[in-house]
């Protein structure tokens, strides 16, 4: 009995999902398309710094697949269980017979590269594959240390083994999805925020070439990598603070050891790709878009108000924000050196019924969270690549992870408004996983298409126009690199 087979006759029911308001929509309105979910699935093993082996898969290893395998070790209470034994990846497809293999969406988690987990209720791809025709696979991974502490004089792959993970789990869906109905030649990439980044870093990788056809960017970017003398200086602050061996030290040691003071951008050590020039030969979007990723058709978007996130009602940025303080307040969330006062003041004059709290975070959502966006785009444009969209999502102004219940269709606090949002979303992700057009014209410069979800969804051209001209008197530099 075949692999598919054995997928077909386990068959179970899951949730439906609906329409987005267009021409020959390809998401269904309330689908019920029986769908199998195979939890757990483990795609490699790998020692700790080094890199990831694939392991087979068959018809045997179908069995027992209904609970998430292990997530990587991180900071706070995080995901249970934790293991660095994690590279398990699950997998979510319509069991009905169709008429062609199906598209692929792999999906990669943010938390940056330092934490998160795709075990979380809001990544569970039932909806998307019921509604959408698809078949989703979500992705475990290293994170922090355990997958990017860069110690390339013993362990040579260690700066970019959590993508090097990822890597092996595209190698993973190629080999074996067309036993669930997938078709490995037309994979499409999405992640939100640290997963966008890790998509834009394996558009610059060799090893990933040919391992995916499509890539949806959600509020992350990676312009340019670590560099590997920035690297080095982490990996001794991180090690200084961890005091022994990092290849035999216990788990529990290593991520404690991620408190150490960053040397480049203070708080807490950053961990992520290097231009190790072994695995990662270029920046990924520096000078221009690598090559390799022009071939490939890409969606990018953001929130209009990102750092609501980051920052709510009672943090020490918000708490007590007055007019007094905005300019004092909101000059370190930029991330660049700007005069502050001269920028409220140009966004005040902008937004005149704006209070203190909306205009700091849409100047530190433009100033930190957006401008990577804009560079990618442009970067793409400016080489002549016209497979490229932009998305804008400015409903109930929208935060940074607003995008993801909205495009799994596993938004909390349903209303019918957000359903509506998440319909529109998601047909957008799933015509473009499918056609790799997402329905609206395509980028270029100058105009700047950008589709604007909202409760109005329209086209517009460089929207917030005078916002990146303004902060474009700065250069832009990727945090982290």
């Amino acid at each position: 009995m075949s692999a598919a087979d054995a997928f077909s006759r386990r068959a179970v029911l899951a949730g439906g999902a609906a329409l987005y308001a267009a021409a020959t929509p390809v998401f269904a309105a309330q689908h019920k398309m029986p769908v199998k979910a195979l939890l757990g699935i483990r795609y490699g093993r790998a020692e700790r710094f080094k890199p990831p082996q694939p392991v087979p898969f068959g018809t045997a290893d179908l069995d027992g697949l209904s609970q998430f395998g292990p997530v990587c070790p991180q900071q706070g209470k995080g995901y249970q269980p934790q293991s660095e034994d994690c590279l398990f990846l699950n997998l979510w497809a319509p069991t009905t017979q169709a008429r062609r293999p199906r598209p692929v969406m792999v999906y990669i988690h943010g938390g940056a590269y330092s934490s998160g987990s795709v075990t979380d209720p809001l990544n569970h791809g039932a909806k998307l594959a019921a509604g959408g025709d698809v078949v989703v696979v979500t992705v475990n991974h290293r994170l922090n240390a355990l997958g990017y502490l860069y110690l390339p004089d013993r362990f040579p792959s260690s700066g970019n083994n959590g993508q090097l993970d990822l890597i092996c789990a595209l190698q993973w869906v190629q080999r074996n999805i067309a036993s669930f109905g997938g078709d490995p030649g037309n994979v499409t990439l999405f992640g939100q925020s640290g997963g966008g980044a890790k998509i834009a870093t394996l558009m610059a990788m060799p090893e990933a070439k040919g391992l995916f056809h499509k890539a949806i960017t959600m509020s992350g970017q990676q312009v340019t990598a670590s560099g590997p003398l920035n690297a080095k200086k982490r990996a001794e602050a991180f090690l200084a603070k961890l005091g022994t061996d990092p290849a035999t030290a216990p788990v529990e040691q290593i991520i404690a050891a991620l408190s150490a003071t960053d040397p480049i951008l203070g708080g807490g050590v950053y961990m992520g790709p290097v231009l190790d020039m072994k695995h990662l030969h270029r920046h990924p979007f520096w000078p221009d878009p690598a090559p390799q990723g022009n071939a490939i058709p890409m969606l990018l978007g953001n929130t209009v108000m990102e750092t609501r996130a980051f920052m709510g009602p009672g943090s020490r940025e918000i708490r007590g924000l007055d007019w007094s303080n905005l300019a004092e307040r909101v000059a370190p969330a930029m991330k660049i050196d700007i005069e502050p006062h001269w920028v409220v003041a140009q966004f005040r004059a902008r937004y005149p019924g704006a209070d203190p709290v909306e205009l700091f975070h849409r100047i530190a959502t433009t100033a930190r969270s957006w401008r990577g966006q804009v560079e990618e785009a442009d970067a793409r444009a400016r080489a002549g690549v016209r497979q490229t969209w932009v998305y804008q999502l400015d409903f109930e102004q929208a935060k940074h992870t607003d995008d993801i219940g909205l495009s799994f269709g596993t938004f909390e606090d349903p209303t019918p408004a957000r359903q509506a949002m998440s319909d529109r979303i998601m047909d957008a992700f799933v015509r473009f996983a499918r056609t790799g057009n997402p329905g609206w014209a395509p980028y270029s410069v100058p105009r700047r298409e950008t589709m604007v979800f909202d409760s109005t969804s329209r086209v517009i051209s460089d929207p917030r126009r005078w916002e990146r001209e303004l902060f474009a008197r700065v250069p832009y530099i990727q945090p982290g690199s």
